[in-house]
């Protein structure tokens, strides 16, 4: 009865106009960043945080998780039509559906790639409503100890999942804790690598620097490989509807992307890419005629798009309950809603039940927007695909300066963006995503924090981590994660996962 008198809550929230608004703009924009290549979630979530700061919190994370899960729902439909994945996600999505549209079956796939995202966007927001309480409840035990635990375990959680070296994600992680604390300590009021610049502190601004690392970063490596890729054939659209036999092949492999998409998205570093490639290659596996797949089967359409809807919606578990971040898009509503006062964390549910199950109710939402969108606005998206990125990277540069600058009206943070434009750039020259980065420099803050209250209280024992067994276990964990990571053997197959 509790649940259900919490989702009437969250209705009553989400079905505001001005909340049916935001979501339905936040669908929309998703939308369109996963077909329009260059852009993606990241580079769109930091160039609207400005403006978010001038909405009610509710409305301005609704509006930012309808950007995350529409931008799967979009990348799957050019990834179908002309074999050009607009989100990294999709990319498995267009090995088989674009070899079925080559078979005259673009309509098949399609509507395949929508009620699979649909059903396992469904799914896991049940999920989400029914398990976030109680991972909120136990939550609630944990103390200052615990806490620095969780963010360690996370950290390195995210290396092992990260792609490419090891080495340069733990790098990419110092480097992000570094950045995070400067400005002044918050126990002795020392400012702190300010370089004697006022304007630091208050510490590096989290939107200048995703702005440059997923904005300007991405329009720099974009504009490296100009047009390249874009396929010249245009597949016909037939039915898109499915006959009963189409829905009975689909059926199992979306129940099976659906499951392993909400348990890998809870995952840090997970979300919607590892779920939507571990579905493809599960049903590979899986199938009695593993030769079908890359050549137009239904299946390696259907799991790969439940897995990265689900993937993507059950990633915001651990922020919503532990205040958490799995993934870069997570930690930056993280970063949205510490701006906005809000302590990301289990006391959400309690002091701001109105915002968490409003935002829970606006995925339902969301989704049955995403299914009436996508399909009429078909050959809208795909006619957007010619427009040549040299005529939108600067559209896109004046959007990233203009939000850089509304936030304190200072050129200096322009010139942040611009440091960490190049840093983003130089990232990915040198094979070190970004992701672990940022999450660093978000979770860095907290972690001094934690780390700093727990000394206090301990009175500078720091066998207080190992006398908790929460934060025992949870050390534990991060330490065997290290080790198994380091071995010579558990690496390699590590590796050829990934790249599988």
């Amino acid at each position: 009865m509790d649940l259900l008198a919490n989702l009437a809550l969250g209705f009553s929230e989400a079905l505001t106009s001005t909340n049916l608004f935001y979501c339905f703009i936040g669908c929309l924009l998703g939308t369109l960043i996963g077909v329009l290549p260059g852009l993606g979630p990241p580079a769109t979530i930091a160039m609207l945080l400005p403006m978010t700061f001038t909405l009610e919190p509710s409305s301005s994370l609704i509006m930012l998780a309808g950007i995350y899960y529409g931008a799967q729902y979009g990348g799957s439909t050019t990834a179908i039509l002309v074999n050009l994945p607009g989100e990294s996600s999709s990319v498995v999505t267009a090995l088989d559906g674009y070899q079925m549209a080559r078979n005259g079956k673009a309509g098949l796939a399609l509507s395949t790639a929508a009620l699979a995202s649909f059903a396992a966007g469904s799914i896991a927001t049940l999920v989400i409503a029914a398990a976030a309480p109680l991972l909120a409840a136990f939550a609630l035990e944990f103390h200052a100890p615990d806490y620095f635990a969780l963010m360690v375990l996370g950290l390195i959680a995210s290396v092992v999942l990260a792609q490419g070296s090891v080495l340069k994600a733990l790098s990419m992680i110092i480097f992000g804790l570094i950045v995070g604390i400067v400005g002044t300590d918050v126990t002795t009021g020392v400012s702190r690598m300010t370089l004697g610049r006022a304007e630091l502190i208050d510490g590096v601004s989290i939107v200048a620097v995703a702005m440059g690392i997923f904005g300007l970063g991405e329009i720099m490596q974009n504009l490296t490989h100009g047009d390249e890729g874009r396929s010249s054939y245009r597949a016909q659209l037939n039915s898109l509807l499915p006959s009963w036999q189409d829905l009975r092949q689909m059926a199992a492999p979306i129940a099976r992307g659906t499951g392993l998409g909400t348990i890998l998205g809870i995952l840090p570093g997970g979300g919607a890419l590892l779920s939507s490639f571990t579905a493809y290659a599960m049903e590979k596996k899986l199938a009695s005629d593993p030769t079908r797949f890359g050549r137009g089967a239904i299946e390696g359409v259907a799991a790969p798009e439940a897995a990265n809807n689900a993937g993507a919606q059950t990633s915001l578990i651990p922020l919503l309950t532990l205040g958490l971040p799995s993934n870069v898009i997570a930690a930056l509503m993280a970063g949205a809603m510490i701006i906005q006062g809000i302590q990301p964390g289990p006391n959400v549910i309690i002091e701001q039940p109105t915002l968490f199950w409003g935002l829970i109710a606006s995925m339902w939402i969301g989704n049955v927007m995403l299914v009436i969108l996508n399909l009429p606005l078909i050959g809208l998206w795909v006619r957007l695909l010619t427009i040549p990125y040299k005529l939108l990277f600067p559209a896109i540069l004046a959007f990233c300066a203009i939000g850089v600058f509304s936030l304190s009206f200072s050129t200096f943070d322009i010139w942040v963006m611009v440091v960490f434009g190049a840093f983003g750039y130089l990232f990915r020259r040198l094979d070190c995503e970004p992701a672990p980065f940022l999450l660093g420099m978000v979770l860095g803050p907290m972690m001094e924090e934690n780390l700093r209250r727990a000394m206090l209280l301990s009175r500078g024992d720091p066998l207080v981590f190992l006398q908790r067994p929460i934060s025992a276990t949870l050390l534990l964990l991060a330490l065997v994660a290290v080790v198994m990571v380091s071995l010579p053997a558990i690496r390699k197959q590590r590796d050829q996962a990934l790249e599988e």
